[in-house]
Parts: structure tokens; sequence; C-alpha cells
């Protein structure tokens, strides 16, 4: 490529400047990616014909390589056409250079800016450094530090985020490291930090970034709320970390973390934060929501005397719970009601459940922090994966959504057998581990199990006024769901019979508000006894805190050696049964467990 100059403008180098517009437009078409964000010096020199290596060192430093990110040549011999190959001072007796270069790094840049972030996996949580260097050399950026590929892909949005917010996006070789590298980062969290970190080490923004960065970048600089705001929140200021920079969606839930929340709608808002030209108020703590209505009241269920005494059981002492029936006799009304007589939620149980449903992204940005027990009641279509929870990475299941709530399973002998089998664990330990080749994520499961079925295919084995159709190896493959490990981790068993038609048409039924004063009652009681092993209810005794707490006399001693011998209980079914035992004495104001509290456990305790 060749401009031709007439001798006269060899002194006017502003002319010949000008002269070589078309060719610089020319240039930037066929470089892009180097010269994407325009030229930003042209410097045009005189030689005598001279090769490069036979210029003098001073000549060589007038455009040293650090300095310059693209260098055309263009010659001239007496008008006979442009060269395609390299020029000598015979062929060519006076040539021009043009340099390239990006702009000079300011004064306020950094060498490597730091700025911090935090990774997520299921519920653990690590600080990360987000390092980036600005580098002469090729225009690329390069995230290294085990990204995965939404974080790979960050490079685009990030790129094009900085440029359509009104910065330039630096002419170099970018570097970013998440550090430590020896874990992998997953998620879009990561960009906002990424991006603030160019801009300093640029040294477009002129101040450090001391808070913690969370949020993901549109392409047009518009800042965008990510999952598991929370759990990294908390996770930081646990370190010391006092300020958290989010998306407007994240402020709610990171100032409920107790920390110096800032809420951004853009790029260009954060930066000007920091640097003092529009400062953002923090984030108020959002208020708690109002108490739920609830649907389903006690006093909406006629009879069932025997069953609502069960499910107060089970509400004040967390045990688990099977209703059995045929259809129509209330069972799913019953587990619903299980809402309106539950607790409500501690300030440490609110965190913890909220957190959960924060990783899974079901946050209300208005009321962040959850104020009712959750109640989650999957379809019996649900997979073992929904259930636990699983993907790529891994979330969280309803298991662990149900997490400090409950865990409803309607028709629960339609479910796979497989799937249920997968809640053996949750049940016993209170958490879920999700293995996968990439790493494991662990969440909590502590949740009080309510299934509702029918005795057989029909609905109506055992029942007094209809006759029951199913043959006895349909009966026993449909009972056969529920496996017997599962079932024995079950703590009540209740029967659900036909009302009558006197009792449908009963009133002064009590109220759910009356059985709810019983429960927290019984739950006071609870925590005053338990305030040194770390326990909440009497479902999560050990066997040495059974034997503490659980201590009965002979008499009683003798009746549950007839029922394990009578029930063949297991050793896992004697401790439940005095556990159960245990939260109804509580309910009862006692401070010893009593014969008759044993013999109500093990009425409540029959098989399905």
């Amino acid at each position: 490529m060749r401009q031709k100059i007439d001798p006269a403008q060899h002194e006017d180098v502003p002319e010949i400047a000008g002269r070589l517009r078309p060719l610089i437009e020319r240039v930037e078409e066929l470089h892009p990616p180097r010269v994407q964000n325009g030229i930003g010096c042209v410097q045009v020199c005189r030689g005598e014909g001279k090769t490069r290596e036979k210029r003098e060192p001073e000549q060589r430093e007038r455009h040293p390589p650090a300095q310059r990110g693209l260098v055309c040549r263009t010659g001239w011999d007496s008008g006979t056409g442009p060269s395609s190959h390299s020029l000598t001072a015979d062929a060519c007796p006076a040539s021009a250079v043009i340099a390239i270069t990006a702009p000079d790094r300011p004064a306020t840049a950094r060498s490597v800016a730091r700025v911090t972030a935090c990774a997520l996996w299921g519920l653990e949580t690590a600080l990360v450094t987000v390092e980036v260097d600005v580098a002469n050399g090729l225009p690329a950026l390069v995230v290294v530090g085990l990204p995965d590929a939404a974080v790979q892909e960050a490079r685009e949005r990030v790129r094009a985020a900085v440029r359509n917010s009104g910065f330039e996006f630096p002419l170099r070789r970018v570097t970013v490291n998440l550090a430590p590298a020896e874990r992998r980062k997953e998620g879009t969290g990561f960009e906002l930090a990424i991006a603030l970190g160019i801009l300093r080490a640029s040294g477009q923004l002129r101040v450090d970034v001391t808070g913690l960065c969370l949020g993901e970048l549109a392409l047009d600089g518009a800042l965008r709320p990510v999952r598991g705001t929370m759990p990294r929140v908390r996770f930081a200021a646990a370190r010391g970390l006092g300020q958290v920079l989010v998306a407007n969606a994240n402020a709610g839930e990171a100032a409920a973390c107790g920390v110096e929340s800032f809420g951004f709608a853009s790029l260009r808002e954060v930066v000007d934060h920091l640097e003092g030209r529009a400062r953002v108020a923090p984030t108020s703590v959002p208020p708690r929501a109002a108490p739920p209505h609830h649907s389903v009241d006690l006093a909406h269920i006629a009879g069932q005397e025997t069953p609502k005494r069960a499910l107060e059981i089970a509400a004040a002492g967390g045990h688990n719970l099977l209703f059995v029936g045929p259809p129509g006799t209330g069972k799913t009304m019953l587990a619903r009601a299980l809402e309106s007589i539950l607790p409500p939620l501690d300030d440490a149980e609110a965190l913890a459940a909220s957190a959960v449903h924060s990783v899974a992204g079901l946050i209300d940005p208005r009321h962040p922090v959850l104020t009712a027990r959750p109640f989650r009641a999957p379809h019996h279509t649900a997979s073992h994966l929904s259930l636990v929870g699983g993907g790529s990475p891994p979330r969280p299941g309803e298991v662990s959504l149900a997490h400090c709530g409950a865990l409803f399973l309607d028709e629960v002998a339609e479910f796979s057998r497989s799937v249920l089998d997968t809640l053996r664990e949750p049940l016993e330990q209170h958490a879920v581990t999700i293995s996968r080749a990439g790493g494991a994520a662990t969440y909590p499961a502590r949740f009080v199990l309510v299934a509702a079925m029918n005795p057989c295919p029909c609905g109506f084995w055992g029942d007094a006024e209809r006759e029951c159709t199913c043959l006895p190896e349909q009966i026993e493959r449909y009972r056969g769901k529920l496996s017997g490990p599962l079932l024995d981790r079950i703590d009540l068993r209740v029967h659900v019979p036909r009302v009558p038609f006197e009792r449908l048409r009963d009133d002064g039924r009590e109220r759910s508000a009356d059985v709810r004063e019983r429960v927290l009652a019984a739950r006071e009681r609870m925590r005053v006894r338990l305030a040194t092993t770390g326990r909440r209810v009497n479902a999560e005794l050990t066997v040495i805190e059974v034997k503490r707490f659980c201590s009965v006399d002979a008499a009683t001693e003798r009746l549950l050696a007839e029922a394990v011998g009578a029930r063949r209980l297991s050793a896992r079914g004697y401790h439940r049964v005095l556990r159960v035992a245990r939260t109804a004495a509580d309910l009862a104001g006692s401070d010893g467990v009593r014969g008759e509290d044993v013999a109500l456990a093990l009425l409540l305790r029959s098989d399905p």
C-alpha cells in the first residue's frame, strides 16, 4: 500500500498525516482486532532509503516496539507503483513509517489491579481475588484461574460493557487471574469485578476498589443480579469485608447480612460512585414480609382427632408423619394445615433457609429474608434430581428448599421407588451432598416430611363402607413403593378413617391458632432443655441424648419391651418412639416421660 507524496510536502508533517488518512482508514478495515478502538496516534518520519538493519540505533528508538500496536511502511519509487517486497536503499530513495500506537498508560493506572469477588459451590463459598494486568502486546483478553464456560464467556460481555459504558477498552494484552487458581470458578458473578479491575489497571478508574463486587454485566453496561448473593455476602462479612457492590435487585439481600450494601443499575454508576462524582446511599435492610394467610385451618377439618393430635406432635417435635386412608377423608387438608401450626422462623433459621433460596434464585428482592417456614409440595412425577438436587453446577432440590420447613409428598405411593429411596440419607443426616466429576456441593436438608397415601390402588382396602377391588399382589406392589428403611424413618404413621355424616356438621372445632400456642410452648421447653446440645427439637436427639432426656420408669420400660417384641421394632424405631414420647410430654407440660406418653407414641406408629 502506498500514498504518493510530492517533495514539497515532505517538510509539512501535518499535511503528510492528512494525506495518509485514506491509508489509515484502510488499515483500520484490514486490522479491526488490533485497532478496534481507533488509532490513538499517527507518527510520520522520513528515512533515506535505509533498511531496518542499516538504521542507526537512535533512529530505531524513535519508534520502539513497546510503544506501538501496529506499524505500516509506505514507499514510493518515482511513481512506478507499489512494491510488495522489502524496501532497499536502491529501490526506495525515500520512505515514511506510520506508527499506530495505543494511548500511553495514565499516571493513575495500576500495574496489577486487584478486586475482591466471591466464588460459590453449593453453599460453600470462598473469596476470590480478581487480578488484572494490562501489558504491551497483541490486543487480547485472557482469563485464567480455572474459569468455567460462563466465566470464559464473560470476556465478550465485559468488553462490550466497558465500551458501551463510555470507557475505552485497552488496546493491549489484558490478563485476568482468578486467585486462588486451584479450584474451579463457576457462574457469572465475577464480571463486575473483572470490569472494574480492567478500568483500574488502565487508569480509567482512579481509586482502588475495597469492597466485595458481585454482578453480571449486560452488553450495554447494565448490572444484572446473580444467584447466591446472600451466602457470599455472609461469608465476606465474616472475613471482615464491610462493603458490597451489587446490582439493585441483590442490594436488599446483601443488606440483610449486616453489611453496607450499595445497589447499582450499571457499570457507569459504579465508577461514578467509587470516584465520588455521584455517591449512592447504602441500601437499608428490607422489611420482613407480612405473615402469610393460610388457606387451610384445622377448624375446617371435621373429626379426625387422632390425626390432628399426630399433626400437633409433628409440628412441635419436628417428627416425620405419614397419613394413610381412603380417598376424600382429609389427608391432604390435614397435611396442608401443618403450615398454620408451625412456629415462626428465628433469625438464624430465617437466614439459613433464605440462603438456600438465594442459591436457587427464588428470593423476593422486596423481602429477601423468609418469614414463614418453607412448605414444598412436589408432584409425584418429580425426578430424583429435582427432589434431592443435581445438575451441573449442582442446584438445590426440594429437600433443601424445604430446609427449616416441611416437605409434603401427596400420593407418595405414586412416586418412583428409586426417587423415594433418595430421601433416606437426608432424613437421617439432615444434609445432602451432590458429587460430580468437577466437585461436590453440600446443601442442608433439615425438614419435616409429611406424606399421604391410599392403602391400595383403588383406595378402599380396609374401608367399612366400600369393598376393595385390588388383587393381593397389586396391594403388595403398591405398598412396596415405600421401602422398609424409608418407612422406619417415619416416626408417626396414622390411619385417617372415613368421617361419619354426624361429625360433618359439628361446630366448635379447635382452631389452628390454639394448637399453635401449645406448639410454641413445647418448643420453648425444648429450647431451654437442649440449650447446651445444639439441638432445636426432639427429633434431632442423638442416642446418648435420648438416654439422658427420655428416661422412663420400670413399668414403662416393660411396655416398651413388649412393643419391641410384638411389633419387631428396630433399634432406630425404639429410639424414635422415645423421641415422640418426649414431645408428647412437652406438649402436656410434663418434665418427665410418662407411661401414657409412650403409649401414645406407640399408638401413632402403626403399620400402614
